[in-house]
């Protein structure tokens, strides 16, 4: 199977061209692929495919082999994958994805004959809980706001007396190091063990189909951190879909403003989330980047 090994700030994939090759099972190369032990390493494939309503579609299965709606950063990687290999004309600056939450239309910043740069319409939020809705979970009970980017999100703001809760799994080092390249060099989320709490949102009855937890810190007016539990994949460097529902969330909850610019900062690197009102459509803006190709065989 030829792959290409891609990311948006640290929010890496293995993509295959299926214009050119099949794979016969998706699921089952996801689980070994993603292996960074004795595969590729990734949060997941991706696999490009041809399409009859957009330039392409894109196929996402998770690192645990489970079918994934959608991909903020993954999407990004596909819009640069189809220009700079030339499955789309090269005087094309706007592309369309199709996926399981719809056709995402992207909008590409290129240099050199290269794509450097995507902005993502990802379309309308839905707001599950404009209210911040209370949940117990791993012993403790936090408020949480919901919100689908195409995938479920529950938002949490350690603010106040919610970021106290979480007391008990703070690390006298740090668990996660931060990209430079923010303007947030390091964050109170940063000593916070999400392995010994992220699987119990995930998994928590409330959420039936299973949930992304994203776990927030608010650094000023349209500037926020967060780190990330993903359904099917535990803890990722980056999220875009996450990112979206946290600039939704903070609009909601008065720590952003929309039509502004929000800069979120993740463990990857950052991303521009913008929720229009002209629209109402959430637009992502961040890089993409090829990091290797090559060959392997799945057993």
């Amino acid at each position: 199977m030829k792959f290409t090994k891609m990311h948006g700030i640290g929010n890496d994939y293995v993509y295959v061209n299926c214009f050119e090759e099949e794979v016969s099972d998706p699921e089952r190369a996801a689980i070994f692929v993603s292996d960074r032990h004795f595969g590729i390493g990734s949060d997941g494939l991706i696999l490009i495919q041809p399409s009859e309503t957009a330039d392409c579609r894109m196929d996402m299965y998770n690192l645990d082999g489970s079918r994934g709606m959608m991909c903020g950063n993954g999407v990004r990687c596909v819009g640069k994958y189809v220009y700079d290999h030339g499955l789309v004309p090269a005087d094309r600056r706007r592309i369309s994805v199709e996926t399981l939450s719809g056709i995402k239309y992207l909008d590409l910043q290129v240099e050199d004959g290269k794509v450097k740069e995507l902005t993502v319409d990802m379309g309308e939020p839905e707001v599950i809980s404009q209210v911040p809705e209370q949940l117990s979970a791993a012993g403790i009970q936090v408020p949480f706001i919901g919100i689908s980017m195409g995938n479920p999100h529950a938002v949490v703001f350690l603010e106040g007396e919610t970021a106290e809760q979480f007391a008990p799994w703070r690390k006298a080092e740090r668990t996660a190091v931060r990209r430079s390249g923010c303007e947030t060099e390091g964050s109170g989320l940063d000593v916070l063990d999400l392995s010994a709490f992220g699987p119990a949102f995930e998994n928590h009855n409330r959420f039936p189909d299973r949930t992304n937890t994203e776990f927030v810190e608010v650094k000023g007016k349209n500037h926020l951190v967060m780190r990330v539990w993903e359904r099917g994949s535990g803890e990722t460097l980056a999220c875009g879909t996450g990112a979206c529902a946290v600039a939704v969330a903070s609009v909601l909850a008065g720590y952003a403003e929309k039509d502004a610019d929000v800069a979120v900062d993740l463990l990857g690197g950052c991303l521009t989330i913008r929720w229009s009102s002209a629209d109402n459509h959430v637009y992502m803006t961040g890089p993409a980047t090829e990091v290797f190709s090559g060959e392997i065989r799945i057993p």
